[in-house]
């Protein structure tokens, strides 16, 4: 729970995710249904990383008489690795799917060095 700006509290609910790690960085990808490109929000500050993803509410062309289908927005946040390098990260959503790349810095990726 979050409060609005009328300090009315909103709930959020946590995203599903994978996460996996690559020879360049980590990969995040969570679950995130009915939110589309134009509701998402990340950010990077202070060696945090904030998912926000919005969802549009469910339009109905008759009665609803009973609802499962909560419509609150997803947040999660992560402190993210010193490693990263935060000005290459990078996200898309595709089918409620959101993948989000955190490259590793050049310095810290093993390179082989070459011997004389």
């Amino acid at each position: 729970m979050a409060p609005t700006e009328d300090n009315r509290p909103v709930a959020f609910v946590t995203p599903l995710v994978d996460i996996e790690t690559t020879d360049d960085g980590y990969v995040i990808r969570a679950e995130m249904p009915g939110v589309e490109k134009g509701g998402l929000e990340i950010t990077v500050d202070n060696g945090e990383m904030t998912i926000l993803g919005r969802r549009k509410p469910t339009e109905f062309t008759a009665e609803l008489i009973y609802r499962e289908i909560e419509l609150h927005d997803f947040r999660r946040v992560y402190e993210l690795d010193p490693s990263i390098d935060v000005t290459k990260v990078g996200a898309k959503i595709d089918d409620g799917i959101l993948t989000v790349t955190l490259p590793k810095a050049e310095t810290v990726k093993p390179r082989k060095i070459s011997v004389q």
